[in-house]
């Protein structure tokens, strides 16, 4: 069996770590993000290892990566408001075809993000099937930011327990990523797209956060679609609480759990996820991305969410 890997992927930021994306083909424990510019080189087509937010991205991403063995890399992807949508899609599915390309099987692939990662990370899964890729084994998101019109009752009824986000943060990051799209559109808020024929998801979020709804309505639209989903919510907790593992004990457990799941399903070897009928539902033209690495962070760079 070869190496087991996990690449990072995300931009990290004041309202996420980082998106992750969890190679694996058996035996090696978590490594050091490095973010250099030369780091391009070592990694296949224009995946790029970040250093700078080394700290946020080497959070839960790291600790999963310990519980699953896997070695961790981050990449980036360019940022709102210079780099609007698609952008950051573009980038996410630029970055997980280079891997399919460099011979990493599916099946020993994972997605996991968080906050505006983890509505990333969905999107690229429905983006990937939609263009007919092979679909990774399993995907984890902590907290998502799935459903930028902000139309989940939490964001109004959790805003006094929430000491992270609240509706007045948000609405201009969504001016800023959508520059006159539709936020209801699939790629943008996966909350609205059609997830049939994705791979298992595990969705963890906390009881006080304002996107406690995106969460749930999330999984509610996984499973009308026959995907396998476990909706995980620890009561009492902050937006991405798995970061704060040092101090929290429901973050230690809610890592452990997420481990569990993505050994389970990298150990259960090669399945085949894919939709039936045609492809291309996300409203755009089915087409590879041009092969590019995703461009270095701008000083006034923001994520997504």
């Amino acid at each position: 069996m070869s190496e087991r890997v996990a690449v990072v992927v995300g931009a990290g930021g004041d309202l996420g770590l980082a998106t992750a994306v969890v190679l694996a083909d058996a035996g090696f424990s978590v490594t050091a993000v490095d973010r250099t510019e030369k780091a391009l080189d070592q990694l296949p087509d224009g995946i790029r290892q970040e250093v700078d937010d080394a700290a946020g991205a080497a959070g839960p991403a790291s600790e999963v990566g310990r519980r699953t063995g896997a070695k961790v890399y981050s990449v980036d992807y360019r940022l709102a408001p210079e780099h609007p949508y698609p952008a950051a899609v573009d980038d996410a599915l630029a970055a997980y075809e280079a891997l399919l390309d460099n011979g990493i099987a599916p099946s020993d692939i994972v997605l996991a993000g968080e906050s505006a990662d983890g509505g990333l990370v969905v999107a690229t899964l429905v983006n990937a099937r939609d263009r007919g890729l092979p679909l990774p084994a399993a995907a984890y998101v902590m907290s998502p930011y799935a459903d930028l019109t902000l139309a989940g009752a939490s964001i109004d009824t959790r805003r006094a327990a929430d000491p992270l986000l609240s509706r007045e943060l948000l609405e201009p990051r969504v001016t800023d990523y959508t520059a006159g799209q539709d936020p209801a559109l699939a790629l943008i808020s996966p909350v609205f797209a059609d997830l049939s024929g994705l791979p298992p998801l595990l969705i963890q979020v906390g009881s006080h956060e304002v996107l406690l709804d995106d969460a749930v309505r999330l999984a509610q639209q996984a499973a009308g679609a026959d995907v396998s989903v476990t909706l995980d919510v620890t009561p009492g907790v902050p937006h991405v609480f798995q970061a704060y593992g040092p101090l929290l004990d429901e973050a230690t457990a809610a890592l452990e759990r997420a481990g569990q799941f993505l050994t389970a399903r990298l150990r259960a070897g090669p399945r085949l996820f894919s939709p039936p009928g045609p492809v291309a539902r996300s409203g755009r033209a089915a087409r590879r991305p041009p092969r590019r690495g995703p461009e270095p962070r701008s000083s006034t760079g923001t994520p997504s969410a």
